[in-house]
């Protein structure tokens, strides 16, 4: 299966989720930003080395 090809998840009904539901919601998805960011950083940098092992 191609990444453009994933399911989209479920869309979930905001106006249905509490205000601490909301928060904790808020902070899951924070939480899976930096993962993300961190996941980011590190191909980028085995990109680089690769990039530079390779440039010899």
């Amino acid at each position: 299966m191609f990444e453009d090809e994933l399911p989209k998840p479920a869309k979930l009904d905001l106006e249905k989720m509490s205000v601490d539901e909301l928060e904790a919601r808020i902070e899951t998805l924070k939480a899976q930003i930096a993962d993300c960011e961190a996941e980011i950083r590190k191909k980028q940098a085995h990109k680089s080395a690769a990039d530079d092992f390779f440039k010899r």
